[in-house]
C-alpha cells in the first residue's frame, strides 16, 4: 500500500514517514481494504495539524487533529480513523439487531 504524506511547511523525514505506516498498519486488523490514504500535515504557530483522510469500500474515512507534538496528532488521528473504521464494520450488525427485536416484539404482541 502507497501511503502519500505531504507538508507544504516542512520536510517529511523516514521518522514521521514511519511512524504514519506504523499506526496506519494497526487499521488492517479491521480487514479493509485502504485505497489511497493520504495525510496532510500543516505546522501551525503553536503546534502541527494532521489531516487524513483514507478510502474504503464502505465510504471515504476523514480525520483531523491538532497538537503541540506531532507524533500525538498522529497518533489522534488513527485513533480517530479506528473508531471510524468500527463504526463502519458494526453498522450492518446493528441494523440486523434492530430489526430482530422489531420482529420479537411483533411476535410477542
Amino acid at each position: 500500500m502507497t501511503i502519500n504524506i505531504s507538508s507544504k511547511q516542512m520536510d517529511v523525514t523516514p521518522a514521521i514517514r514511519s511512524h504514519i505506516e506504523d499506526r496506519l498498519s494497526k487499521l488492517n486488523k479491521w480487514k479493509t481494504q485502504l485505497i489511497s490514504p493520504h495525510f496532510m500535515i500543516h505546522k501551525l504557530p503553536n503546534g502541527y495539524e494532521v489531516e487524513a483522510s483514507i478510502g474504503t469500500p464502505a465510504g471515504e474515512l476523514f480525520a483531523k487533529a491538532q497538537d503541540e507534538d506531532l507524533y500525538k496528532a498522529i497518533n489522534d488521528v488513527e485513533t480517530k480513523l479506528e473508531t471510524q473504521l468500527n463504526k463502519q464494520k458494526q453498522k450492518g450488525e446493528a441494523r440486523r439487531t434492530d430489526d430482530s427485536l422489531k420482529n420479537l416484539n411483533e411476535v410477542v404482541e
